[in-house]
């Protein structure tokens, strides 16, 4: 690992400091005007319905809205961009607000998700709760207590600590409490398997490595598609509705993979995956 810890020590101070031409290739995947190129998808429902209007565009904010709902019985979403990642640093900011829906579970209060190499939601079962992937677990202070956002879940995977396979599903991270409605800013750097880092407000705050699928924690529906060990190294990205309103903005992601031939009119200097497929001379 100590390696990688190299590659992504200038990567972390390689987001602020780009050139100018190097900052235009962050692509935003939200225009703060509809939900062009995001699908959602909640447990009992088919994929691309938006249930409730849960989803949607308020004051040019990516919104979590509960004001049409009348309760809550695990209708879990998730808000998937269309595209897959595999290298990459994902930027976004995050607040909760208001009053979680009645029904919701105690421990979703000021709880959402940031879902890293998520499945393809075209292979989600109509009542999986949750997409296989890797959460940074985005949650919010009740006023009093200690409780630190940007933790990892891990829904159908194990990941690891140094050496330690890990197979809870939640570990807390180091970060402080963030209480009330303030804008909390969130970053992922993602090493295909190799290394994923959570920040909150540019500290990392959690660092583990190698997901893999975790078989005994799957649909056995999905057994055919999704094998227990298999190297989880890509994905789609989601945002979660889990029963508490939650707004989203700036949200951006630095594609990490790319040409890294300098003759090349295309050239990335910050790439860490080579694509020689993608070289433009």
């Amino acid at each position: 690992m100590s390696s990688m810890k190299l590659i992504v020590m200038p990567l972390i101070l390689m987001a602020g400091l780009l050139s100018a031409q190097e900052e235009s290739d962050w692509q935003v995947l939200f225009n703060g005007k509809d939900l062009t190129g995001w699908i959602p998808k909640f447990a009992g429902s088919d994929l691309g319905v938006n249930y409730h209007h849960t989803f949607r565009v308020e004051d040019g904010l990516l919104t979590v809205s509960y004001d049409e709902w009348t309760d809550f019985h695990d209708e879990f979403g998730h808000l998937f961009y269309n595209q897959s990642f595999s290298y990459y640093i994902l930027e976004l900011e995050y607040r909760f607000r208001g009053n979680q829906v009645p029904g919701g579970p105690g421990w979703a209060f000021r709880n959402n998700g940031t879902m890293l190499h998520c499945q393809d939601p075209k292979t989600m079962t109509k009542n999986q709760d949750f997409p296989i992937s890797l959460e940074g677990q985005l949650l919010g202070g009740d006023g009093v207590h200690d409780r630190p956002t940007q933790n990892v879940c891990t829904p159908g995977t194990n990941i690891y600590f140094t050496d330690d396979l890990i197979k809870r599903h939640c570990t807390n991270s180091t970060s402080d409490t963030y209480h009330g409605d303030q804008w909390v800013k969130a970053s992922y750097i993602v090493l295909g398997d190799s290394l994923i880092e959570h920040q909150v407000n540019g500290v990392t705050v959690m660092s583990y490595h190698h997901p893999t699928i975790d078989g005994s924690g799957i649909d056995p529906a999905l057994s055919s598609l999704f094998h227990d060990g298999m190297p989880v190294d890509h994905g789609y990205i989601s945002l979660q509705a889990e029963s508490h309103p939650t707004q989203f903005r700036n949200i951006r992601i630095l594609d990490l993979t790319g040409c890294k031939d300098p003759s090349a009119k295309n050239y990335k200097s910050y790439a860490v995956k080579s694509d020689p497929s993608s070289c433009r001379y």
